[in-house]
Order: C-alpha cells, then structure tokens, then sequence
C-alpha cells in the first residue's frame, strides 16, 4: 500500500511533464530529464523501504517489485511512446539525436511527441549503461572465487546443456516452418545468436546475413514480447517450479556450508547503509568501482564496435574478481547490498521501456511461433537434460538467464533467487555466449540454407 501511495502521488507531476512537452515539443529543457532520473534512482529507495517493512513485499523481493511497477509506469500511459514510423526507423537503436528528430519532424516524417520519447529513450539508457557496470563489480567484490570453483563444473554442464537445446529446437522449427517464413534460415540464425549473446549478437548476424530491416525488427520484437514474460518467470517462482523436477542448489551443495549459509537477511539486509562507518566505507569502495568502470570502457573504445561490449564485461569482471582477494576491499560492509540497489534500478528502468500493446499485438503468426518454440522449448528441453545429467535449479536459471538476456541481467535474477554464489557462473557463461553466439548464428543459418 506504501508503494502504491507514492505511486499515485507521482501521476499529477507525471501528466503534467507529459501536457507540457506534448504541448511544447522544442522546449524540452534539463527539467524534464531532471525529473526521470529523480525517479528512477529514488523511488527504489523507497521499494527497498517497503520490503523493509513488510513481510510480504520481502517474500515478492525488491528486484520483482521494481520489475512489476517499471511494467506499470511504462504501460499506463504516463510515459511516451514512439510512433510507427519513429519506432521502425530506430530499429535495433535505442535513440537519435535530437537534432535529428527535430528535422524529420519538420518533413513531417516524425510527430512532435516523438521528441518527448527520444529524450526518456537517452535517459534510460545512459541510465541502465551505467548502473549495470557499476553493480556488476560491486557484486563481485565480496564473493569468494575459491568457493566458485566447486560450481565450474555444474556451470559449464548447464551452458553445454542450454547450447544443445537451442540447438534441437532451432532446427526442429526450421523444419516445421521453412515453408511459411521466407528466408526462414536466416531467422534460424538470429535466433541462434539472440540465444546465446543477446541483442548485440543479433545486430551483428543480422549485418552478416544481410537480413531484411522488416525480418530483423520483427524477430527482435517478438523475442521482447516472450522475454518479458520469460524474465517474470524466473524471476518468480521459476525456482520453485524446477524444485520440483530438479535438485535445489541448496541439496546438491550441502555438504559445501560456506555456499549454502548465506540467508536472504543476509542479501536484503540494507539497514545501516547511512551509519558515518559504513557509508565512508562505502564511498572508498565506490571510488574504486568507477575507476574499474573508466578503465574497462576506455579500452573497450580501443577495440573494434562489434567486440566493445564483452571487451568491457570481461574487463569489469576480471578487475573486480582480482581485487575481491583483497581483504580491505571484500570485506567492506554493505558493498554487495550497493550492488543490489543498483540492479534494482536497472529493473525499474528497463521494465518501464517495454511496450505491453506491442505484446498483445501478432502480425506474423508463423514468425512468432518460430520465436516462441526457440524460447519455450529450449527452456524445456533445458530442464529435462539439467534432470538427466543432475544439474541444479539455480544453476539451470542462472544460465538460461545468462545466454537468453546477456550478462547484465545474471545480477537481477541472482538477486531475485536470493543466491549470489551463481552469479560468477552466470557471468562466465554470458561472457562465453557472447563470444562464440556469432559464429554459432552464422554458422547454423548457412547449414540450414543447404535445405
């Protein structure tokens, strides 16, 4: 109930940002995006605060809660959204300089409230650029490598395992739809690389196969449209469900106390964050974090563009794991609990771009279908092999998570999971399918072009 009453208290302020601008679309000034990063870095402060506070929200856990009201800010008409045309010209973009969208809405190409979108579209993303570089070392510094070792194994059994079911089920739908989807190879092929790097793997076999703009946003929305719900999912009660058929991470490592007696206090616990010792500390910490961050993305730039991403996430995670066997670093009170609100942020901000009209809207039924076999019945057949070869419920999420959505998102469903010993496998798989889900795309979209 306190969420939802600071919730309904930002509407007034919200439309009238929105009347103002959609009024005045050249005016728009430092206020307005003033005003979104209030928001996003503030109010989870206060989801924080309210699963402080309740048992219940506690048990939802902070991640799923800023996931859920990230989703309802973005769909209940308090944000902007692009038009058609704005929405097709930016393709895999998130967002085009406003000069640019001035101009063509003075060619009457785009429309004035396009403006609006382009602006949030900068905030968001500078936002989630950055916090999700932030948190990752965060998260990291107070882990013990040396226990991860026990896990490798496990991690590695799940990413050959997630690899083989794509796999099946990627040729499965090729076969079942080839004579419905034109070019259904070069689909094949982007959707090999999606699954297993993320959008940045799909640009880049797109490019490679030269496939047409209307295939590419397609598939790329499609694969947003089942993602959300497939996020949600293992968010929630994913954990649960494979429980069932799976051993828990907390059964096939009971023998390994030091991973197994980290409690969920002890991962939410934020209470005193603000204490003069903890929050210097804290500082110190930080300083060292964005220093990891400004070296990492330096020598990203010196890189080619297509490798800059896993250059600066590999980086990033090497940095922070090397400094971790650092006393005076890992131990440092409340780092990780920084971490977490951070990746709180990230999920705000990124459930609050997704689009549920877009969702609820199937133009192309074969495509979809195709995307949906790729994301339901790898997931599935993912399962059953993790049952067959006895690999754990947590590690089976943290890799599904991992190749579908990309390293950025391990530290959210970690988080949700309340285990952060998963989330060194989750980078480390990520980090494995963004450098070999290009070849792999490529290389199963001409195989299948023989057929």
């Amino acid at each position: 109930m306190m969420i939802l009453n600071a919730y309904v208290s930002f509407y007034p302020t919200i439309k009238l940002f929105i009347f103002t601008f959609d009024n005045q679309p050249k005016n728009l000034s430092m206020k307005y995006s003033a005003f979104l990063y209030i928001f996003y870095f503030l109010f989870p402060v206060l989801i924080i605060y309210a699963t402080q506070k309740s048992s219940l929200l506690k048990r939802i856990g902070a991640v799923v809660l800023a996931y859920i009201i990230g989703l309802l800010v973005g769909n209940i008409g308090w944000l902007p959204r692009p038009s058609d045309n704005f929405r097709t010209l930016l393709a895999e973009k998130s967002f085009l300089p406003d000069e640019q969208v001035r101009e063509m809405i003075a060619g009457g190409q785009l429309i004035p409230y396009d403006l609006l979108y382009n602006k949030l579209a900068f905030v968001q993303d500078s936002i989630i650029s950055v916090v999700i570089l932030l948190a990752i070392p965060m998260l990291l510094f107070s882990l013990d490598v040396k226990k991860w070792l026990c896990l490798a194994k496990d991690a590695l059994k799940s990413l050959a395992l997630a690899l083989i079911s794509l796999l099946i089920v990627i040729f499965l739908g090729f076969f079942l739809l080839r004579d419905f989807i034109p070019e259904a190879w070069k689909l094949s092929g982007l959707l090999v690389g999606v699954y297993t790097g993320g959008t940045p793997n799909l640009a880049a076999i797109a490019t490679a196969l030269e496939v047409n703009p209307n295939l590419f946003i397609l598939t790329h929305t499609y694969d947003l449209i089942l993602g959300a719900f497939l996020l949600l999912f293992l968010m929630t009660i994913a954990q649960r469900v494979f429980n069932l058929f799976l051993p828990s991470f907390s059964e096939k490592y009971e023998n390994h106390h030091d991973l197994t007696d980290v409690t969920t206090e002890d991962i939410d616990d934020f209470s005193g964050m603000l204490n003069r010792k903890t929050l210097w500390g804290l500082t110190k910490v930080l300083a060292v974090d964005v220093l990891i961050v400004a070296i990492s993305v330096g020598i990203g730039f010196v890189v080619p563009e297509s490798a800059r991403m896993v250059t600066i996430i590999l980086l990033v995670t090497t940095i922070a794991l090397t400094l971790s066997y650092f006393t005076n670093i890992s131990k440092t009170d409340k780092s990780f609990q920084l971490g977490m609100y951070l990746i709180i942020i990230f999920s705000l901000v990124v459930s609050s771009m997704g689009d549920l009209r877009q969702m609820f809207s199937i133009d192309f039924l074969h495509l979809f279908l195709f995307v949906l076999i790729a994301v339901g019945g790898s997931v599935i057949i993912h399962v059953l092999l993790s049952k067959l070869f006895k690999v754990d419920s947590d590690t089976t999420i943290i890799t599904i998570t991992a190749l579908t959505y990309s390293p950025p998102f391990v530290p959210v469903v970690a988080g949700a999971l309340k285990n952060k010993h998963v989330i060194i496998s989750g980078l480390t798989v990520g980090i494995i399918g963004y450098a070999f889900g290009n070849y792999m795309g490529i290389m199963v979209a001409y195989v299948l072009k023989l057929f």
